[in-house]
């Protein structure tokens, strides 16, 4: 067989919502909406963590968290996991990364070292755009070095303070001489516009590839350029619905309403210019001819709580505003149901088995998600299908109605997805929700119980 091309559209901490097709009536997405009508798009496909570096390990692995021993940030991934590019390489695959990958701390490191490289043939990884000496301040410098001192996004908390305990002056110029605050107003990118990466690597292939172009955006601060912000109208821009009780107090804690549309402004607008990226990444493989033999994926190993709960950001205890991803499947080839929206509740560690089935390699033991492969061509769904979200101190199961909760100190919480889709009123301390809150209790435990992968035995003893 003719093994496809695999191109992942990763972008960092973009919710479900945030796409046209997925019901966001203010947002600007038609690429994304046309790939969605062109391809597969599956409704309720959850990450199993909600911050990055564990869910990005999750994602290009196959496996839960615990099973890799990330369940929270700053842990390294260790150089000899086995990851999708490791299992693509012996059937002729070359496989890049360019942009965000994220398998190592970024803020206490000297970019300039080599990366290890996790399977991959081509690196260019820039895990914050222009923030330090890496990759994309290289291909900058290149090809508009007068555009270089304008780059940044600002340099990172962390990052400020590694340098300043180690004496670092690495030279790179930010918009503040301060740490940068990521939650503010909308910004412009100072640069030029057109000083972006693309995948030129695409156009270098002639035999099976794996191409992962890793956004920095949606990610927080909200540096856009002009054009994308223009495209806006602030004012116009709809606004969190909350009970009551979170209404009453919302401007006291400073989440008022020019604020929400201002980060709204932003965050939409960056998603429209990864619209437009995404846009010039696959008319290049239409020119190229490779567009029908290529699966497209497109999701994002995170979302953003963009205001709701009083929150910016990510992490517990998981709603769907931070664990719902938007997942869009295309390969004109592979006889996918076009147009086709999946309703039933899948997982980002699918997306590894998927693509191995799609290219007629064998699904190894250690991995533990499961092949989306019949769901994109129309098979039956499972109503009764479940995720899971892992993460250091806490678990929680993610079912077709209800979110199941869970701590170390054996606190539960429960929420009614059908009458509380916000997630904004616990309902496990309820006596008409008992049954609920232990059927849940016992489908986590069960699942937890399936996701064990023994070592195999050699022979009985």
């Amino acid at each position: 067989m003719e093994r496809p091309n695999i191109l992942i559209l990763y972008t960092d901490q973009k919710r479900h919502d945030a796409l046209g097709v997925n019901g966001n009536a203010d947002i600007q997405t038609p690429v994304l909406d046309r790939l969605a009508r062109e391809g597969v798009n599956s409704d309720h496909c959850f990450v199993q963590n909600p911050v990055c570096m564990p869910s990005r390990a999750s994602f290009l692995t196959g496996r839960y968290p615990s099973s890799l021993g990330i369940t929270h940030m700053g842990v390294p991934l260790p150089e000899d996991t086995v990851t999708l590019p490791h299992l693509l390489k012996p059937y002729g695959y070359r496989s890049a990364n360019i942009g965000k990958l994220h398998f190592l701390p970024h803020a206490n490191r000297d970019h300039r070292a080599p990366h290890p490289g996790y399977g991959f043939d081509h690196l260019e990884i820039s895990d914050e755009p222009g923030v330090y000496e890496d990759a994309y301040r290289a291909w900058v410098r290149a090809i508009a070095p007068d555009q270089v001192d304008r780059i940044s996004a600002g340099l990172p908390p962390a990052a400020d303070v590694w340098q300043r305990t180690l004496g670092i002056q690495d030279g790179v110029r930010h918009p503040q001489a301060k740490p940068r605050q990521d939650f503010r107003d909308a910004i412009p990118f100072a640069a030029s516009d057109e000083v972006t990466h693309s995948v030129n690597f695409l156009q270098q292939q002639d035999g099976p590839f794996l191409c992962i172009a890793g956004f920095y955006s949606p990610h927080a601060p909200w540096i856009v350029p002009q054009r994308w912000l223009d495209a806006y109208d602030r004012q116009g821009l709809a606004l969190p619905n909350f009970p009551a009780e979170v209404e009453a107090r919302r401007d006291a804690a400073g989440f008022h309403d020019d604020l929400l549309r201002t980060a709204r402004h932003g965050y939409y607008a960056m998603v429209s210019e990864v619209d437009w990226h995404v846009g010039r990444i696959l008319q290049s493989l239409e020119e190229n001819g490779q567009a029908d033999n290529t699966i497209v994926i497109f999701t994002s190993d995170h979302g953003e709580w963009l205001g709701e709960h009083l929150r910016w950001g990510k992490g517990w205890p998981g709603a769907d505003a931070v664990s719902r991803m938007p997942l869009l499947v295309r390969w004109p080839d592979g006889n996918l149901k076009s147009g086709h929206r999946v309703g039933e509740v899948v997982e980002a560690i699918d997306v590894l088995p998927t693509l191995l089935e799609a290219a007629g390699i064998q699904i190894p033991p250690h991995v533990q998600g499961n092949s989306l492969f019949p769901l994109l061509r129309g098979a039956a769904e499972d109503t009764g299908a479940s995720a899971i979200m892992e993460a250091n101190g806490w678990k929680t199961l993610r079912a077709a109605g209800h979110r199941y909760l869970i701590h170390d100190d054996g606190r539960e919480s429960l929420w009614d997805l059908k009458a509380d889709p916000r997630e904004y009123r616990d309902v496990a301390g309820e006596d008409s929700y008992r049954e609920v809150l232990a059927a849940h209790r016992l489908l986590l435990l069960r699942r937890l119980l399936v996701m064990e992968r023994p070592l195999a035995r050699s022979w009985t003893y």
